[in-house]
């Protein structure tokens, strides 16, 4: 024995040996095959009968050990009938079939040996048996029809199938009957056989062969009656795509057109999209060799329709799919498909009660209100759409004021004026909104209803007081009206409201219409009440401004009068940016109207831009770092008087030494002058610091 160790070259070999080479030769030397046994030769009958007494007796014995297997008894008998003893074979394959008499494979070798042996009779009795033991064994069937047809028994042969189909076979049973019948060209036989094969196998595939049989056969009212049949057979609940497609094809060979195009739209208004895609497949297909534009049109909107009858089938509340699907029925269907759909999208009512979900929905009614009114023309029925939808809003949490203006207009169109303002009424009494009361008040001016619009505008201001917009509309309606007085009466009793919403706008209303009527005695009066009321920079403007429109020759000096006393009110505002608005207003005024010494006051009171820094704290009141920002430091400032001052006591010592001398000082240098007068002011700035802090220290010795 060699180990692994002792192999010096482990190297693979040159020529590789397969396990299948192995196999292959081992096949050519036919190394497995065994010897045939010896040939006996039987030479007289008694060694005849002594083989068969032995072959018999292994036979017999292995039945005794297992009587249940069926192969030997099978070997048995076709041994016996090898030797042309056919009787022997018939009692072997009856014991056989009293051990198992399900046995299939012996049913068929017994009717096989007794159809060899031209026994026609017995082979008859064994396939009766056979059928009544085991009727849903359809090769007994086929086997005993087959025998009595090649037999030429046609009759007999058709006994067998109807017995057969008293069990409701197989769908290829059926057929072979019809083949049957039709090869002995009985073709109303075969009708009668299709007609019930079609009522027991329920299958849309069956109708349609038994519709192809009848246009084979030239049968072709036969087969249109057939395919109408079917249809109304199935019903809109189990159509098939594949019955409707079948149909069109057989009207399409008989060049009816119309009727395939019915077939289609009939079919695609009934089958769900997901199960009708060949069906449009084979109707585009159809409308592009025999249609017209229109037609190929119709078949892009009606695969459209199903697209979106899927859509809100999935989500009925999906709104922005149904009106798709609206508004391409509206372009192609009737209106009372048109109508049904509306109906099928205004039922699916929103399930919560808030006005953010109603938004999309109510726009629905509106369009099927005005499809009513616009494109049917139907008065009536778009009055009951409009009350319909009313109703069902619930107008104690919310409402759509747009609703009930387009019901009021249009029973304005339809020249209905009470019952628009019988409308307009319920929803200011229901639900009184400020787009509600304008709607009115807006439709009773068209109207030219000049009392009913004071009285709107009065309910309006008692529900909405607030609204300076509806102060000023319905002054200015007593203006145009011509009521001067009322129109002011009214101005008045908006601006004495303690809460208004825009009290600016309501101001300046007033004052333009105190100008418009050139009373600017009242427009003083309003600007005084005005600015008792605020400060602000805009109200002093154009009161100046005011005061420079009116032609008078005293015009200027009022103006420049407000501009002082504007300047004086606001020294104190802590706003410098409006302040400085104010003074450039101010320079803007002179440098058109005034002189040189009023342009140099103006200018003098202008402030100076300087750059700043502050801190910045953050939330959590840790440093945030450093901010510049501009100031603006005016000369009139209190902050700025203590260096002034100092400025003008150096400039007045300075004088009084000069004085003093009595000498005549040369003219100097402006810029020598200015920097000595700077030198002294700093000069003068230490001296004083140094006489504070001595009187400082001077005065805490005292004390202790």
């Amino acid at each position: 024995k060699l180990d692994s160790t002792s192999v010096k070259n482990k190297a693979p070999a040159e020529v590789q040996i397969t396990a299948e080479q192995l196999l292959r030769e081992a096949k050519e030397r036919e190394l497995e095959l065994l010897p045939p046994p010896p040939k006996q030769k039987i030479t007289d009958e008694e060694e005849l009968n002594d083989y068969k007494l032995r072959k018999r007796k292994g036979f017999e014995d292995n039945i005794r050990k297992n009587r249940t297997v069926i192969s030997n008894w099978i070997k048995y008998a076709q041994w016996e009938e090898s030797l042309k003893e056919i009787q022997r074979a018939r009692s072997i394959y009856e014991r056989a079939l009293d051990v198992d008499h399900r046995n299939i494979a012996l049913w068929l070798k017994y009717a096989e040996m007794e159809m060899k042996s031209r026994q026609v009779n017995h082979a008859r009795n064994i396939w009766d048996r056979a059928i009544t033991i085991l009727p849903r064994v359809n090769q007994f069937w086929y086997k005993y029809t087959y025998m009595e047809e090649m037999l030429g028994n046609v009759a007999g042969c058709r006994q067998v199938f109807e017995r057969w189909m008293e069990w409701e076979p197989e769908e290829q049973a059926w057929h072979s009957y019809i083949n049957f019948e039709l090869r002995y060209k009985e073709v109303d036989k075969a009708r009668t056989i299709y007609e019930q094969y079609i009522l027991l196998l329920v299958l849309s595939c069956n109708w349609i062969k038994y519709a192809r049989f009848e246009e084979k056969h030239g049968y072709i009212a036969h087969s249109r009656k057939v395919y109408e049949r079917a249809v109304e057979f199935f019903g809109e609940e189990h159509v098939d795509e594949n019955l409707f497609v079948a149909f069109a094809k057989f009207e399409e060979t008989q060049k009816e057109f119309e009727r395939v195009r019915v077939i289609y739209k009939y079919a695609l208004d009934r089958i769900p999209k997901s199960q009708a895609q060949e069906l449009f497949k084979n109707y585009t297909m159809f409308e592009k060799k025999f249609g017209d534009r229109r037609g190929i049109e119709d078949v892009i909107v009606s695969k459209r329709r199903f697209q979106y009858e899927e859509e809100v089938k999935a989500n009925p509340h999906n709104y922005d799919a149904w009106f798709d699907y609206l508004r391409l029925v509206e372009s192609d269907a009737d209106s009372d498909t048109v109508r049904e759909i509306y109906e099928r999208a205004i039922a699916n009512i929103p399930p919560i009660q808030e006005k953010r979900h109603w938004r999309r929905y109510i726009y629905l009614w509106i369009n099927y209100a005005l499809y009513e009114e616009l494109e049917v023309k139907d008065p009536e029925r778009t009055r009951q759409v409009y009350q319909a939808c009313l109703d069902l809003i619930p107008h104690k949490k919310f409402t759509f004021a747009k609703i009930w203006l387009l019901y009021g207009q249009f029973e304005i169109r339809e020249k209905n004026l009470q019952g628009a303002r019988k409308v307009m009424g319920t929803a200011i009494g229901k639900c009184p909104k400020n787009k509600l009361l304008k709607g009115y008040i807006e439709l009773e001016l068209q109207l030219r209803e000049f009392d009913r619009c004071r009285k709107l505008y009065e309910k309006y201001l008692e529900f909405s007081p607030e609204n300076c917009t509806t102060w000023i509309k319905f002054a200015e309606l007593e203006t145009i009206l011509g009521d001067i007085e009322r129109a002011r009466a009214i101005f008045e009793l908006a601006i004495g409201q303690p809460r208004l919403d825009m009290p600016e706008v309501l101001w300046k209303s007033y004052i333009d219409f105190e100008i418009e009527q050139e009373e600017f005695g009242n427009t003083r009066n309003l600007y005084k009440r005005l600015l008792q009321r605020t400060q602000h920079v805009k109200v002093w403007i154009s009161y100046a401004k005011f005061e420079l429109s009116i032609d008078s020759p005293e015009r200027l000096q009022k103006c420049r009068q407000i501009y002082e006393e504007a300047n004086k009110s606001m020294r104190n505002c802590e706003e410098k940016e409006e302040r400085l608005m104010l003074l450039e207003s101010w320079r803007d005024f002179e440098k058109e109207f005034g002189s040189d010494s009023t342009r140099e006051r103006v200018r003098k009171l202008l402030p100076e831009k300087v750059k700043k820094r502050r801190k910045l704290t953050a939330e959590d009141g840790s440093d945030a770092g450093w901010e510049e920002y501009y100031d603006y430091i005016f000369p009139e400032d209190a902050a700025n008087q203590p260096n002034l001052k100092l400025l003008a006591m150096a400039k007045m010592w300075k004088k009084q030494q000069v004085d003093g001398n009595g000498e005549n000082v040369p003219e100097k240098d402006p810029a020598a002058e200015e920097q000595t007068a700077c030198a002294i002011t700093h000069k003068s700035i230490q001296t004083g610091l140094l006489h504070y802090f001595l009187q400082q220290i001077m005065q805490n010795f005292y004390d202790l």
